[in-house]
């Protein structure tokens, strides 16, 4: 189980009488280490415009209604929000952060492009 702390204790009996006793095991918590990524739906505010898109990590690639692509990486944060940035062709940026639902990205001119991540 995962952020449980676990406790074993061994014990032997091992000829005369004498029992050997293994020190306490304790396994590593773990927090949230799947990369973070999926299936992306975002919709700019003002235009309307779609974008969508999958990937996973440093991999993440975006296609817009006008078939301009958008290649991405994300960034977990040690609070499990994950930061997004993608950057297409012609030098324009998309940059966000999402909470593993949810994704809010502004653009260079401060566009708003919300959505979320399935």
């Amino acid at each position: 189980m995962y952020g449980e702390l676990k406790r074993f204790a061994l014990s032997k009996s091992h000829g005369a009488g004498r029992i050997l006793k293994a020190s306490m095991i304790y396994t590593k918590q773990r927090t949230r280490s799947r990369v973070p990524g999926g299936f992306f739906y975002l919709e700019d505010e003002k235009t309307k415009t779609r974008v969508s898109g999958s990937g996973q990590g440093d991999y993440l690639k975006l296609k817009d209604e006008y078939g301009n692509v958008w290649y991405g990486s994300a960034v977990r944060n040690p609070d499990n929000s994950v930061v997004y940035s993608f950057r297409d062709t012609k030098g324009r940026t998309l940059t966000g952060v999402s909470d593993n639902v949810s994704v809010t990205l502004r653009d260079e001119k401060g566009n708003t492009w919300k959505g979320f991540v399935d």
